[in-house]
């Protein structure tokens, strides 16, 4: 059989992706119990980094108490799960887990998935085949779980601007207000930093019959006085009927959930292809995730010390006229605007000067919004983050670029 057909078309497909500056490349690093300094492979040697784009916000992955309840599961029960949640994979550790995060959101019950892509993937797929004919509504700067969810299930959908509520309503008061509809949203959205308008959106669900779903994957862990996001700093967790989020970021580990009332739970529980025939979660990976919800819950030291970072970072790139989007969360997108210069200054500031952000191009963001996206964590210094923003503007200057010239360009 000739197969060259086909490696003709992977061949072009990957050109066609070089070509327009989209190709990834993945850095091998070294992680050792110095986070955020790390080594990167170069050939058969290592070299000395500081990573600067995890999203390991409060690098939780290497807390103690974390990592010793993990060894104490892995001594108990072994390292996987055994099955799926139907076949031997309810283990208790993993029950407890629900138990901790439904008890986190105020909820009645929570579901565990292997990651946020598939919670988001499978729940929002369920919904929509338990709610016959019904219309989403999805904000336009929504991430790719939630965009695949939707698209997978090819269902009606609007697509509303950005924080937008007036133009959420007049879409909404399109459509019949006995119809199903669901408004799909972020609490803090990944790229641009910028909060989700949970309270307009409660509004509107209310006034227009809707049911609502958070993504909060960027939020927990970090903000409310329990770590539990921004539907918890709003005081709106009672008026969210999904809350989602992830265990692999701020918590550090690993595995995704919602976070809802029984009943719709154990309908999403009994429906989603995505709950149903995944192998849950190994046991370590849950009680590791459970040291670290109750230790975020009962120790605000790591939240205080990362705003405080990321507050004197901002400053100071904003002394030396580099543009940042302006928001009020942890996430510092630096500008570039245009992907090939992306992946050249990235690529110079790891190579040359040891700091590794990645390059932030499309599909990701859209075109001309190319950016390096910054996320200084508590374990940060200001010598660390001062011989960022010289390195910075050393790079800067070496390829010629300011906010003038892209502006120009």
């Amino acid at each position: 059989m000739n197969k060259q057909l086909y490696k003709n078309l992977l061949a072009n497909e990957l050109t066609k992706i070089k070509k327009e500056n989209r190709y990834r490349i993945f850095n091998e690093i070294k992680k050792d119990d110095t986070f955020p300094l790390a080594k990167k492979a170069y050939k058969n040697k290592f070299k000395d980094i500081l990573i600067w784009c995890s999203n390991d916000y409060l690098g939780m992955s290497r807390n103690v108490l974390s990592i010793k309840r993990a060894k104490e599961c892995l001594d108990n029960y072994g390292i996987g799960s055994g099955g799926t949640r139907n076949i031997s994979g309810t283990h208790m550790p993993l029950v407890k887990l629900e138990a901790d995060l439904a008890n986190l959101h105020c909820k009645q019950k929570a579901l565990v998935f292997t990651s946020g892509y598939v919670a988001n993937e499978s729940s929002i797929g369920a919904l929509t085949t338990i709610f016959k004919d019904s219309i989403i509504f999805s904000d336009e700067k929504n991430h790719a779980s939630i965009i695949s969810g939707i698209k997978k299930n090819k269902c009606e959908k609007y697509i509303f601007n950005h924080n937008d509520m007036i133009d959420l309503e007049n879409k909404l008061s399109l459509v019949d207000i006995n119809r199903p509809k669901i408004i799909i949203f972020e609490s803090i959205y990944s790229m641009d930093g910028s909060i989700g308008d949970l309270a307009g959106i409660v509004n509107l669900s209310k006034k227009y019959n809707a049911f609502t779903y958070v993504d909060e994957v960027h939020a927990v862990g970090m903000y409310g006085k329990t770590g539990a996001g921004i539907s918890e700093k709003f005081n709106l967790q009672n008026d969210i009927d999904i809350i989602q989020g992830t265990l692999a970021k701020a918590f550090g580990t690993i595995g995704g959930y919602i976070a809802s009332d029984d009943l719709i739970c154990d309908a999403i529980r009994s429906t989603a292809s995505g709950f149903i025939f995944t192998t849950s979660l190994p046991p370590l990976v849950a009680e590791s995730a459970r040291a670290s919800i109750e230790y975020l819950k009962s120790n605000s030291e790591l939240r205080i010390k990362q705003q405080e970072n990321v507050i004197f970072l901002k400053n100071e790139i904003l002394k030396h006229d580099i543009e940042i989007l302006k928001n009020t969360t942890h996430i510092i997108p630096v500008m570039i605007r245009d992907a090939e210069l992306c992946n050249e200054i990235s690529k110079h500031l790891l190579d040359n000067y040891g700091h590794y952000i990645q390059p932030i191009n499309y599909p990701t963001v859209k075109k001309g919004e190319e950016r390096l996206r910054i996320t200084p964590g508590p374990f940060h210094d200001k010598k660390m983050m001062l011989d960022l923003v010289d390195s910075l503007k050393e790079t800067f200057r070496k390829f010629n670029f300011t906010k003038t010239s892209i502006n120009a360009a």
